[in-house]
């Protein structure tokens, strides 16, 4: 039995009150992100535009450990999936 995340598909990325995470939200490794330590920052990497487009200066794409590069990510709990600001490719 899965958990409502959102009311609907456009609550998710219109920032309807449905679209805040009330639910946990789980990691592949078992972690819920919204909890968790390991998780300081609880963004959701993305790497698009506020309407869902590629963002291709901002996906993290070709990052390397060493390098400066930003992509887009959401702070989760802000309630707009792709309301995403720019953040450190090398950010946990």
């Amino acid at each position: 039995q899965g958990q409502l995340l959102a009311k609907s598909w456009s609550a998710l990325f219109e920032g309807q009150s449905g679209a805040t995470p009330r639910s946990p939200i789980y990691s592949f490794n078992g972690r819920n992100v919204l909890t968790d330590p390991l998780w300081p920052h609880r963004l959701a990497w993305h790497g698009s535009t506020p309407r869902g487009g590629h963002a291709r200066r901002w996906d993290c794409r070709g990052w390397r450990s060493s390098g400066t590069a930003e992509g887009m990510a959401t702070v989760l709990g802000e309630g707009r999936l792709l309301a995403g600001h720019r953040h450190n490719c090398s950010a946990p």
